[in-house]
């Protein structure tokens, strides 16, 4: 996470330019001292989202959305706010300096290795287009069914067989051996030569959230190559393949308003879906699909996957255990039936997008789908070998994570296999698996503070939805002061909100002082919230607020008056005012 110092904040926030960045989303035209358009927020006919020229905020007449460049980019593209931040400073070409806090070792910046890998894709595409040995590879990509339009518009390159030519192309660039190591674009061989990374394989270009080119996914043409089918860019700072999801660049906007997403197991499938207007599409980085890719998922809101991995055996089990991470989280999984020696891509080329449509309508659920799975060599007809299935099931469906998930799978998985509920252990649930929080307490040897939590929540309301709902800052107002906040980051970056003018999110970012403020606001703003829930949420942290101060107070009256060091007079005035606190709890006060 990219901690950044307050001087290149504000610089940054300089050099923005919100029609710039919003035109390119969308369509704005000029209106006098303004530019209007069709808010991007919510579904309108008639243009009510404005920008005032020379402003850094826009404004929605009929949402009421407000808020930043980076309010919008994290609302419309659902960037996180570190990500929203990178590609501002990318785009206004604002070199971010890094807090101390977060230099760990002198090397190339993420600007520099960015700069690098769009060269490289640059000339890997080129290469491919206007070479003999490019024309081998494209003539490979024509009999696959990819046509032109689909090389030019996702990048697609080809790596040559002699890494001679790529690196002579880098070095009349001057990009250093170093730099070029650091991004992946080249290895050190175990006598001390270097080699370029990828030869001999058609290039796929990955891309982070902004469309910047982060590493590459090559696959190779014929047997001949070295290595596995697909190879992919080495870690780097860049790129984390068990977090990255190839094509969810082209896909991101789609997936986060329809909370629906298409995981595919080839870059090609990919591709192939988003071209063909499935553009919620995803495919992982040809390791095992992770808790991370998941993760990433589910920040962006997906309620619903819809699983169609290749048809063959590998692809069912990848399905099995692919589903089984979402489930867990309490998402909704269809598994895709896709036939056997067939994939994604073959189906979209010989039948068209109208049969993988139907196979999308025709999908089955995770649950029926695990029962088809786990019977494909079993006898049901057999006591044993039914009771062994249903067994292996339920304990899978009990290691889930939300209790009434696991509640309705068990009771489905009963009338799908058509015993008695108790059988499976319908009412027998562990319930130490339900969600509680204790007063204190560690995961993974972490300190859970209550107070913290309750805290960094009201302050998420305010920092995301503060303008946007001004009767909901002014409750906050009209209710809670710094001394309510228990832990002090949190009474600080309060502080620093009701204090700043203009209460942007760059703005509060570039007021705070030190790594700490920042790294904590930055943890604060990358979760999302329900902007409908809003008005429940406020009153609710408040509320708890004002009654762990109100309980904290009388706690302090009945130490003094307990410890022995008061005069009789002293006692008295003390158990007044503990009669009197104790008299009057604490009620949120509406405006």
């Amino acid at each position: 996470m990219g901690i950044y110092t307050k001087k290149s904040l504000e610089l940054l926030r300089e050099k923005i330019d919100l029609i710039e960045v919003v035109s390119s989303y969308v369509n704005l035209k000029p209106a006098g001292s303004s530019y209007k358009g069709v808010c991007p927020f919510h579904d309108e006919k008639t243009p009510s989202f404005m920008i005032q020229k020379g402003e850094s905020h826009y404004h929605c007449f009929g949402c009421g959305a407000h808020g930043d460049a980076i309010a919008f980019l994290m609302g419309y593209m659902k960037m996180s706010f570190v990500e929203a931040v990178d590609t501002l400073a990318e785009r206004f070409q604002v070199p971010l300096e890094e807090a101390e806090y977060e230099k760990r070792s002198e090397g190339p910046t993420k600007k520099e290795l960015k700069e690098a890998l769009l060269k490289a894709s640059e000339f890997y595409h080129t290469y491919l287009l206007h070479s003999d040995e490019g024309h081998v590879a494209l003539k490979y990509l024509y009999d696959r069914g990819l046509d032109l339009d689909f090389i030019r518009l996702f990048k697609i390159g080809f790596a040559p067989r002699r890494g001679a030519l790529f690196g002579k192309f880098l070095q009349k660039h001057r990009y250093s051996a170093a730099l070029l190591e650091t991004a992946g674009l080249i290895k050190t061989l175990p006598d001390g030569k270097k080699k370029a990374f990828f030869s001999n394989r058609i290039t796929f270009p990955i891309l982070d959230a902004s469309g910047g080119v982060i590493g590459f996914s090559a696959r190779k043409t014929s047997e001949d190559t070295f290595g596995p089918k697909y190879l992919n860019t080495p870690e780097t700072t860049l790129f984390k393949k068990s977090s990255t999801l190839y094509g969810l660049s082209f896909s991101r906007r789609r997936i986060a308003k329809e909370k629906q997403v298409i995981v595919v197991e080839g870059q090609i499938d990919a591709l192939r879906l988003i071209q063909a207007g499935f553009n919620i599409t995803v495919a992982g980085q040809g390791t095992a699909f992770t808790e991370d890719h998941v993760k990433v998922l589910l920040n962006l809101g997906v309620t619903q996957v819809y699983l169609a991995l290749d048809g063959d055996a590998a692809g069912r089990t990848a399905a099995s255990k692919i589903g089984n991470l979402f489930q867990k989280e309490g998402v909704e999984v269809c598994c895709v039936s896709v036939p056997p020696r067939m994939d994604p891509d073959t189906i979209l080329k010989e039948q068209g997008p109208l049969a993988f449509r139907e196979l999308l309508e025709k999908a089955e659920d995770y649950l029926s789908f695990l029962i088809s799975y786990f019977s494909k060599d079993s006898d049901l007809s057999s006591p044993s070998e039914k009771n062994h299935l249903i067994q292996t099931i339920a304990a899978r469906i009990r290691s889930w994570d939300h209790p009434l998930m696991v509640h309705e799978s068990l009771r489905k998985l009963a009338r799908l296999t058509q015993v008695p509920e108790k059988l499976v252990g319908v009412g027998q649930e562990d319930v130490r698996r339900s969600t509680f929080v204790k007063r204190t307490g560690s995961v993974s040897e972490v300190e859970i503070n209550p107070n913290r939590v309750i805290e960094t929540d009201l302050l998420r309301w305010l920092f995301l939805l503060g303008n946007l709902k001004p009767q909901l800052l002014s409750v906050v107002k009209g209710n809670i002061r710094p001394e309510h906040f228990t832990v002090p980051l949190c009474r600080r970056l309060f502080s620093v909100y009701m204090e700043t003018t203009e209460a942007d999110l760059l703005s509060l970012a570039s007021n705070l002082n030190n790594t700490e403020e920042q790294l904590l606001f930055s943890q604060i703003v990358q979760k999302k919230v329900n902007p409908e829930k809003a008005e429940e949420g406020i009153l609710e942290t408040a509320t708890k607020m004002l009654q762990h101060y109100w309980m904290e107070e009388r706690e302090k009256i009945k130490i003094q008056i307990q410890s022995g060091r008061c005069s009789e007079d002293e006692v008295l005035e003390l158990a007044k005012q503990f009669d009197a606190l104790k008299g009057s709890p604490p009620s949120i006060k509406v405006p």
